[in-house]
């Protein structure tokens, strides 16, 4: 690592920044797990398996008419128990924190996804999935687990946030991280419009694979 690079923050840094005193009532494993830095060159690596990914018809359509722009951020396919790979990892200089996602759906070629993470001027946390497209997110935790809930998409152009009303998006997102153990987590997201319901739905268990491991 070059000496005279900033250092990287995790996404426990920043997570624990936004939510102050409420990162306390996070459980210990959650903690120690978003602590961990993905340094430029020592990346994080996680293995899992979906037993559900699912999409409405509605979910269909617009995960093939954003494939274009934002391809493997809204999967128009429905399958179960197949593996996803996932590194997390930074880049020299730059204070987001990259997360790339391998699915590996039965009968199809490897769907590639890699948004990134970063707090804004305002302290908040945003999520980029392509194209300057993206959303704000709010987190809490409830029992110890941690959850995520978009609070509204954006379009960022020449460093402007051009605000996308929430009918032109695929829906409200909706992200919980539970603990199983200090080697396992599970995950479940669901995206919900307000006109068709629930357009999105992901439900996976993960591993981390130790860098020996993984090399």
């Amino acid at each position: 690592m070059n000496p005279d690079s900033k250092p990287i923050p995790s996404e426990g840094e920043l997570f624990r920044k936004i939510l102050g005193k409420e990162w306390l009532k996070l459980h210990p494993d959650i903690q120690a797990r978003f602590a961990k830095n993905p340094e430029p060159d020592k990346p994080l690596y996680y293995t899992g398996v979906l037993s559900e990914l699912s999409c409405s018809r509605i979910g269909k359509l617009l995960g093939h008419l954003t494939k274009p722009m934002i391809a493997g951020a809204l999967i128009p396919y429905t399958d179960h128990d197949f593996p996803v790979d996932i590194m997390v990892y930074s880049k020299p200089d730059c204070p987001s924190i990259f997360k790339q996602r391998i699915y590996r759906l039965h009968n199809r070629p490897p769907i590639q996804f890699t948004s990134y993470m970063q707090e804004s001027e305002k302290g908040e946390v945003l999520e980029y999935v392509g194209m300057g497209l993206g959303m704000k997110l709010r987190l809490h935790v409830h029992e110890g687990n941690l959850y995520f809930t978009s609070d509204g998409y954006f379009w960022d152009v020449l460093g402007y946030r051009i605000p996308i009303p929430g009918i032109f998006t695929p829906g409200k997102t909706y992200l919980c991280h539970r603990n199983d153990n200090p080697e396992q987590f599970n995950i479940r997201i669901e995206i919900k419009h307000a006109l068709f319901g629930r357009t999105f739905t992901q439900i996976g268990v993960f591993k981390e694979i130790h860098t020996e491991a993984a090399s």
